[in-house]
């Protein structure tokens, strides 16, 4: 009887174990479809809040400058040609202006010759200007074949093709600094041709003299110029900083927006310096020239063009004409979560409506071929 009695106990307690197991089975099972349930409506929400925003510069120009650590991470330079990418799927008319300094600097140390600058703009002679040149078009042609793994048609291009972009020696202070340009004019008929039969326009900086030529151009200057000469909706300068601070010392002081004014007085009160100054004046120079909104952002975030462009708040930084700002890194970091999610979401609906946009484009071209 005694055996019989802690065997019934032990069934009793093995019972109950396995009912306890269940409940907390059953609990581990209900938290999940909420945590999946909380993503998918995230996901949904995110997608509502991008629609009015992709409505709204639907046609739009968008000039991308692109360079400093987000060309060289891996990681990075993929996220930004996604972005890039999925800007132009959901009908914006994106154009890339890139650097390529840093390599450029690698390739000058390797033929045996130092690096020299002055002011920040490099001193190119006849040697530098043709190995910045071959560089340049090795960094374009990279892009360009990312842009083409994305399933997003791209041209590479520099300033010489199609007679684009005309300079003038740069001369800093009086100095000679070598083959260095500034942006005389723009010619924008390529880019217009390229850009109406759905391509992806990627510049390299180098223009032509009255006397044809090459000089090396600033990737800043470059991308303002052709902003400007395409009335462009949208700059951005994808950069190694935060933004513009009060203080460089107090991160606290970032500021996220400023109009015309208020950058002009930071650049005479000596509150801007360094490599931040000829962007501020660049930002001044293309907002006065019509460009709508000049942005700069912090290329190291992951997606930080999608967050912009798709975001409430970043919306709300450009609401003003003559506003350019800095995208707050918090929020950004809040954000970037779950960026490569909106990604992946909103390129499967764009795609679907650009594989009907091409299937109507080879239909309308068989029926061309009949008439």
């Amino acid at each position: 009887m005694y055996v019989s009695r802690a065997t019934k106990n032990l069934d009793d307690k093995k019972s109950s174990y396995k009912n306890r197991v269940k409940k907390i089975s059953r609990r581990h099972k209900t938290i999940k479809e909420i945590i999946i349930n909380m993503a998918i409506m995230t996901k949904a929400n995110t997608l509502i809040e991008a629609l009015p925003y992709i409505r709204r510069f639907n046609g739009a120009t968008i000039i991308v400058k692109y360079g400093g650590s987000a060309m060289l991470d891996a990681q990075l330079k993929m996220n930004v040609i996604k972005d890039v990418a999925l800007l132009k799927l959901v009908g914006m008319r994106p154009i890339i202006v890139h650097g390529g300094g840093k390599e450029i600097s690698k390739w000058v140390k390797l033929s045996g010759k130092e690096p020299e600058f002055y002011n920040g703009l490099r001193v190119t002679d006849k040697e530098t200007m043709n190995i910045a040149e071959m560089v340049l078009n090795k960094v374009n042609k990279e892009l360009v074949g990312l842009m083409q793994k994305m399933g997003v048609n791209a041209v590479g291009l520099c300033g010489k093709d199609g007679n684009m972009i005309r300079v003038n020696k740069k001369m800093p202070d009086g100095k000679d600094i070598g083959f260095v340009g500034e942006v005389a004019s723009v010619n924008t008929d390529l880019l217009n041709t390229l850009m109406d039969n759905d391509f992806i326009p990627v510049i390299a900086p180098i223009g032509l003299d009255d006397e044809f030529n090459a000089y090396n151009i600033n990737a800043d200057d470059a991308a303002c110029g052709v902003a400007k000469a395409m009335d462009a909706e949208k700059l951005v300068f994808l950069t190694d900083i935060e933004g513009v601070f009060i203080d460089p010392a107090n991160k606290k002081t970032l500021i996220s927006e400023m109009d015309i004014k208020t950058a002009k007085e930071f650049i005479e009160n000596g509150v801007v310096g360094g490599g931040m100054l000829p962007k501020l004046n660049n930002c001044i120079d293309a907002i006065e020239q019509g460009v709508s909104r000049v942005h700069i952002l912090d290329g190291r975030v992951a997606h930080c063009l999608l967050l912009e462009f798709f975001t409430e708040k970043g919306i709300q930084h450009s609401l003003l004409w003559s506003i350019f700002h800095q995208f707050h890194l918090n929020f950004i970091n809040v954000r970037s979560a779950y960026t490569s999610e909106i990604y992946e979401q909103l390129t499967k609906i764009f795609s679907q409506n650009q594989a009907l946009k091409n299937s109507d484009s080879i239909y309308s071209s068989k029926n061309a071929g009949h008439s």
